[in-house]
């Protein structure tokens, strides 16, 4: 019984956690350039009573052995990059990717991060920024003064300069990376590179597969809330029905006692 109702503990500690990720999901519905979590179960260790093909006499042996699991446990998250759909802002620094690239952001600490989060604005020296103000790199600068900014699919900044003369300014470049499933989430609608997902190579964006720059416009969250509030569902009922074993297990150890006493 006492086995039984750690097994089933460590049902409901995974349940949680699910429902945690879920939840955080749920919270970046709205999130731009959010990628949802899932999460992969696993089981743990099994006691072995007996091993599968076992002797139980001469020429005889076992078609099927015994064996007890202890329980499962959360093995993994995994971060899924399916592409957001696109929401039209009308922000003219603001951008969306169609395709895999990230773009790259300097910390001011000579560290790097990435995000698929859009949101641009410029600051007091003409430099694009994050809302954050964090610097988008390779640093692009626009002159003071220039209208009709235009930010091509393949990354070119353009625009009219105050004389009235039509010229390009700068280029913005994507990264890809190797494993985006295996990079790390660091807040802020930042990723940063690790052993697992390999280091970002810089790309031109609509070349070498890195994607399009689509101006004035997000990319969405890729999290479907309908599915998301499915799953909850499905994890509260596995949750109570593991604390049902416990109550089960329980009852049944009492039982137990009351007989040796």
């Amino acid at each position: 019984m006492i086995r039984a109702m750690r097994t089933a503990a460590s049902g409901m500690l995974a349940q949680q956690m699910q429902v945690d990720s879920l939840a955080n999901n749920i919270a970046n519905s709205n999130t731009a350039g959010f990628k949802r979590d899932h999460v992969a179960f696993k089981s743990l260790l099994y006691r072995t009573y007996r091993d599968p093909g076992a002797l139980t006499g001469q020429n005889y042996a076992t078609p099927t052995g015994l064996q007890i699991g202890s329980g499962v446990e959360i093995g993994s998250s995994i971060k899924q990059h399916q592409q957001g759909d696109m929401d039209p802002t009308g922000n003219e620094l603001d951008m969306a990717i169609n395709g895999p690239g990230f773009f790259q952001v300097s910390l001011g600490n000579g560290e790097f991060r990435y995000t698929r989060d859009g949101s641009f604005r410029r600051d007091a020296t003409g430099s694009i920024v994050t809302v954050d103000g964090f610097y988008l790199e390779p640093r692009v600068q626009i002159p003071e003064g220039v209208t009709g900014l235009t930010i091509g699919a393949d990354g070119t900044v353009s625009g009219i300069t105050p004389g009235g003369d039509a010229a390009r300014f700068d280029e913005i470049l994507l990264y890809v990376v190797p494993n985006p499933a295996g990079m790390k989430a660091s807040g802020a609608n930042f990723f940063q590179t690790t052993a697992s997902s390999g280091q970002a190579v810089q790309r031109t964006a609509g070349a070498d597969g890195a994607g399009f720059i689509r101006q004035g416009a997000l990319e969405r969250s890729n999290v479907l809330v309908v599915e998301e509030l499915i799953e909850l569902i499905q994890a509260q009922r596995n949750y109570e029905v593991n604390s049902r074993t416990i109550k089960v297990g329980d009852e049944m150890l009492q039982q137990v006692s009351q007989l040796i006493n």
